[in-house]
Parts: C-alpha cells; sequence; structure tokens
C-alpha cells in the first residue's frame, strides 16, 4: 500500500512494487515478504541484518531523504515509525508499523511525535482486551518456569524473531540458559552484533554446552509451529515430564494446545493505541491492517477522525491522506 506524498509513492512494508521508496518498519515475515535479493530499502541497519540472516538475500539500505526520520517503534529489534515532514504540502505523517508503548528489555522503547496524520497499525483493535503490565506477565512466567523445573522440563513455542528473544532474556534474568532452536539461534546471534548479548545454548553452535544444559531439567525455546510435536519427543527421549508454554498477546483471545499461556504482546492494544494518539495529537488517523475497519470504528467512538486505510489498495494518492 503505498502512499504518495511530496516527491515520493512510498511503499508501506513492501506491500506494493510501484513505489519508488520502500520503508520496511521491521524484519517479520508479514512485512518483508516482497524482499528480493538486491532491492534497495529504507529501513534501520538492524532490519537489514535480520532480513538477511532470515531470507538469505541481500538488501541495501538507501540514503535518508531530508525530510523523512526513522522512530523507534518498541517492537522488536530495529523496529522502526517511519516519519515524513512535508514541504510541498505543509504536513506530517506518522506511520507505525507494528508498535508497542510498553518497555521490553530487547527492544528500544517507541519515540512518540506530534505529527498531523498518523497511520496506524489494527492488530487489536477491540478495546475489551488489555493487556496486563508486561512486568507482572514477565515474574509470572519466571516464577512458573522455577516451579516447572523442579519436576521436569519447560518447552517455550515462540516467534522465532521478537519473542523467542526476549524470552532467552526472561530466563536468563533467573539464571537460567535455555536451549533454542536452530533458526532461533540464527537469529539470537544478529542481536549479539547489536549489542544485545543474550546466553543461550545451541547443538548447532555448541554442542558441549547444550549436552551438559539437556543433562539436567531445562527451558527450552522453539519455534510455535514446532512445540507439540518437539514436546511429545523430549519427554520419550527424557523420560521427563515435559511442560508446554506459549508467550503471545494471542492467549487473551484464543485458547492454545499447551499447559499454560501466558498473554505476552510485543503489540499495542487499544488502550495503547489511544496513548501513543494521546502524544501524537494527529488531525486525522488512517488505521490500516486486517483489523483497519474495526480499529477505525472504535477510535471514531474515542473522538477521534479516523478511517481505515485498505492494504490492498493499488495506490494511495494524496488526497486519501488530506485532512
Amino acid at each position: 500500500m503505498p502512499i504518495g506524498i511530496d516527491n515520493y509513492n512510498i511503499s508501506l512494508d513492501l506491500s506494493n512494487t510501484i513505489a519508488n521508496l520502500s520503508f520496511v518498519s521491521h524484519a517479520h515475515t508479514d512485512h518483508t515478504n516482497r524482499a528480493k535479493n538486491g532491492a534497495s530499502i529504507l529501513a534501520s541497519k538492524e532490519t537489514k541484518a535480520l532480513i538477511e540472516a532470515r531470507k538469505k538475500v541481500s538488501v541495501r539500505l538507501i540514503d535518508m531523504p531530508a525530510n523523512i526520520e526513522l522512530l523507534d517503534a518498541g517492537h522488536i529489534l530495529g523496529s522502526k515509525q517511519l516519519f515524513i515532514d512535508s514541504a510541498e504540502f505543509g504536513y506530517s505523517v506518522v506511520y507505525t508499523g507494528d508498535y508497542q508503548m510498553q518497555p521490553t528489555p530487547t527492544a528500544k522503547k517507541i519515540e512518540v511525535k506530534k505529527a498531523d496524520i498518523a497511520i496506524v497499525d489494527s492488530t487489536y483493535p477491540d478495546p475489551e482486551i488489555v493487556f496486563d503490565s508486561r512486568e507482572e506477565v514477565v515474574e509470572t512466567i519466571q516464577y512458573y518456569v522455577k516451579r516447572k523445573l523442579e519436576n521436569g522440563v519447560v518447552i517455550f513455542g515462540a516467534y522465532s524473531l521478537g519473542k523467542a528473544q526476549e524470552l532467552v532474556k526472561i530466563m536468563n534474568d533467573i539464571g537460567i540458559t535455555p536451549a533454542v532452536s536452530k533458526g532461533i539461534s540464527k537469529l539470537n546471534r544478529v542481536y549479539g552484533k547489536f549489542g544485545m548479548n543474550l546466553g543461550y545454548a545451541s547443538t548447532y553452535e555448541d554442542d558441549v554446552r547444550f549436552e551438559s544444559i539437556v543433562k539436567e531439567n531445562f527451558v527450552g525455546i522453539v519455534e510455535t509451529q514446532r512445540l507439540r510435536e518437539l514436546g511429545s519427543k523430549l519427554s520419550s527421549v527424557y523420560n521427563k515430564r515435559v511442560y508446554t508454554a506459549v508467550a503471545t498477546g494471542w492467549a487473551k483471545s484464543f485458547r492454545f494446545d499447551t499447559d499454560v499461556q501466558f498473554p505476552l504482546s510485543d503489540h499495542a492494544d487499544f488502550r495503547q493505541a489511544l496513548e501513543y494518539l494521546q502524544g501524537v495529537e494527529p488531525k486525522v488517523v488512517y488505521a490500516v491492517g486486517k483489523e483497519g475497519e474495526l480499529m477505525a470504528h472504535n477510535l471514531k467512538k474515542s473522538g477521534y477522525n479516523a478511517k481505515s486505510l485498505s492494504a490492498s489498495s493499488e495506490f494511495c494518492g494524496l488526497e486519501m491522506v488530506r485532512y
């Protein structure tokens, strides 16, 4: 979904190929599925490194245009918002990408800047879904893990990028070195290159350390889709009780086939969206994403001039972002 402003047709998260400037807010797959080898993108150095590690492609960072600024989004390592101060039309625009207001130990704190127009993520548009304090959720996770390790193995299913690294840090903070999958260890190394040193073990990096850890009751972190199968295998191999867990904001909405689920999200809920917009003070808000219509509806009820911006649009011209 490109937007037109000044001399740019800007693609938001590689959503369309007709743009002459491609902004990538962060390296999650749903925001980088059009990243091709040799592509030129506007993004952070961290996002570039994560894209290259995940997709095995080489991408080039373009020089920052004078009227464009990247602001931290608080979502995952390297996540950014796009801020444009239009000289031609005399107004400013901010696009959040995925963001969250609560601080996390594995991403930089979000920056909130005033803008005339805000284009916001709509992952959690329902005011009834309210995330708990991250500190409380983290403490609950740590308490659960310490108790269950007395009797067996604890395996977390998580997104390999973002949530997995946060879980590693949560374990490290209580003196636990978790075992992780090959895909997660690959991304952990990128985090390490940017100063986020995580303590973990993987048979693909340090077989001796890995074997030492799994001799005792241990914590494992794997991709969510592998959790159920791996939990059964580990129970058989180690002849121990295996406790399965997930940590995701969707725990507020769905019941997972696990022993326990923790509502730990790296997205903003609706309450956080209102907090964000209070800081931005936009004249117009556009909600983008699958739940854009519902998000816009609920923002209107909260007093905002809000509309849905279709992600399927071939091109969102300037007339769609005037106020």
